[in-house]
């Protein structure tokens, strides 16, 4: 297969026109030369944070019905994400996630982020208060593959405990906490370099107690996750978090629940009762629950909000969520890479998602 005159779009190489070809679902060649494209090929989209999609919820393990919209959107690995819940449904999530991924090989689905539900109460967003609750280590025990993320808030009881996952290449998560700064230096210290969807759930910025806020700011190394719906932070603070952090240190995400992809209406969100109106999620406090966003959408908005160039979309929609899981075999246009691509239209509209040197969706 022979991916031609197209603009490739590599985070590391940059932008250039050119053909791809690819053999066994791996980049084999990647040829540069002058033409006028008739695409912007890009590595394959990366959410690692999606609760839902188009009536499909992963508290309901419909990962085959995730999967398959989401190519739609360009995603090729994304992580089906939890909220705060007993052990016992944690175990049979994970369960049916572990047997969905050896039953299907080629899966987008790369493993499960359990937002919870080691969080603070006080910023417990749309998560049950009556599942949240401290670590333990008999708990912990039970929290294994296909578990590749796990958020949670420094400042708890047994947090500490947690650190144990990371020699289990799960990736810590920082979010809906209300640590200071020195609590969360503590995690930093151990290598948890990351923020849940920056800065919602968490303390604000105070000039003289900076908090996970500040710190996420401050640290050059800290990467963000960012939910770039317009709603959950307004252009202007996507801008900032840009201009400070640069490229390198954003991850987009879409948080989004069961109705995104839906009509206005009413839904769950684990126990919870959630209204859309407008597009919008939220408990019957209004409080934020999630989002509808789509991850398509999330590309362009940031592209429109921080005026980035092609390659710096490349690292936030890809690259840099790559790097963080461990996923060196993609988020590349490189030969000897996993073919996961992405072709988009002058307007970024996905045209073509291809996994592993296989066509899975097209727009026409």
């Amino acid at each position: 297969m022979i991916v031609e005159k197209v603009l490739i779009v590599d985070p590391i190489d940059g932008e250039f026109t050119g053909d791809v070809e690819i053999e066994e679902g791996k980049i084999v060649k990647v040829e540069k030369r002058e033409c006028i494209p008739r695409g912007v090929l890009m590595p394959g989209f990366v959410d690692p944070h999606i609760h839902g999609v188009v009536g499909a919820d992963t508290m309901n393990c419909d990962f085959s019905e995730m999967e398959e919209f989401l190519y739609s959107q360009g995603v090729t690995t994304f992580l089906a994400t939890t909220v705060s819940t007993s052990l016992e449904k944690m175990k049979e999530i994970l369960e049916k996630a572990r047997e969905y991924i050896l039953e299907n090989p080629s899966t987008s689905l790369l493993g499960v982020h359990l937002e919870g539900p080691y969080i603070s109460k006080e910023k417990k967003g749309a998560h049950s208060e009556g599942h949240i609750r401290p670590p333990s280590e008999e708990e912990l025990r039970e929290i294994d593959s296909p578990v590749k993320m796990l958020t949670f808030a420094p400042e708890i009881e047994s947090s500490e405990l947690l650190l144990k996952l990371v020699e289990r290449d799960i990736v810590l998560s920082a979010g809906h906490s209300i640590a200071t700064f020195e609590e969360f230096m503590k995690f930093y210290k151990e290598g948890v370099k990351r923020i849940t969807h920056f800065p919602n759930g968490l303390k604000p910025l105070h000039h003289r107690e900076i908090g996970i806020t500040g710190a996420g700011l401050l640290l050059d190394d800290v990467k963000l996750e960012l939910i770039c719906d317009g709603v959950h932070l307004s252009k202007e603070m996507v801008k900032l978090v840009y201009k400070v952090k640069k490229a390198d240190g954003i991850v987009l995400v879409t948080d989004s629940i069961s109705v995104a992809g839906l009509k206005d209406g009413t839904t769950t969100l684990g126990d919870l009762v959630v209204k859309v109106e407008g597009g919008v999620p939220r408990l019957e406090d209004g409080t934020l629950a999630g989002s509808t966003l789509l991850f398509s959408q999330a590309v362009k908005n940031f592209r429109k909000f921080t005026g980035c160039s092609l390659t710096e979309l490349a690292k936030v929609s890809s690259y840099n969520s790559c790097v963080e899981l461990g996923l060196d075999d993609r988020g590349r246009i490189a030969e000897g890479t996993r073919a996961d691509l992405v072709l988009l239209d002058e307007d970024l509209n996905v045209v073509m998602t291809i996994k592993e040197g296989e066509v899975v969706f097209r727009s026409r």
